[in-house]
C-alpha cells in the first residue's frame, strides 16, 4: 500500500479539518489524551502532512516553526503499512527546504525504534507528557 500513499502538505486551514478528526481518534479517543493538550492552538502556525489513500486520509504529522515534528499520527487500521514512514519523511524534506539544520520531536517511548530506523538519535531523560512517557529525539539535517 505504502505506493499508493499521497502525502499533501499544506496549512492547518487547508488541511486541519481532516488532520484533525485523525489526531482526535488516535490521541483523544484511543490514548485518552485530554483535549486541552491535543488542542494546544499551535496548529495555524505549522505545516501540516496527510497521508492519502486515494480519498481516504490515513494519518497526519505536523512541522513547528522552529523545527520540532509533532502530532503524527496513524489510524489504526492503516498502521504497518508504511505511512508514517512517509508522513515522517515528508517532514524531513519539508524542514530542509525551510532550512532547518536539524529536526527535533518528542517520541513516545514505545515508537523510539520506530524514529531511531529513520536516523533520529534520542536524548535527555524519559518524562510524562500527557500520562504517556515519552523521550526527546534529534536528527541533524546536514548532509
Amino acid at each position: 500500500m505504502a505506493e499508493s500513499i499521497v502525502i499533501r502538505e499544506g496549512s492547518w486551514a487547508e488541511l486541519g479539518e481532516t488532520a484533525g478528526e485523525i489526531r482526535r481518534v488516535v490521541f483523544i479517543e484511543e490514548q485518552q489524551v485530554p483535549l486541552e493538550e491535543e488542542w494546544d492552538g499551535r496548529d495555524g502556525d505549522c505545516r501540516h502532512f496527510l497521508a492519502m489513500h486515494g480519498e481516504t486520509a490515513l494519518g497526519t504529522a505536523r512541522l513547528l516553526p522552529d523545527g520540532h515534528i509533532g502530532r503524527v499520527a496513524v489510524l489504526r487500521e492503516a498502521r504497518g503499512l508504511g505511512i508514517g514512514v512517509a508522513l515522517m519523511q515528508a517532514a524531513i524534506a519539508s524542514a530542509r527546504r525551510l532550512g532547518h539544520a536539524q529536526v527535533e520531536l518528542a517520541a513516545q517511548t514505545h515508537a523510539l525504534s520506530f524514529y531511531e530506523n529513520l536516523g533520529f538519535t534520542a536524548f535527555g531523560e524519559v518524562f510524562m507528557d500527557a500520562g504517556i512517557p515519552h523521550r526527546n529525539m534529534r536528527l541533524s539535517l546536514h548532509v
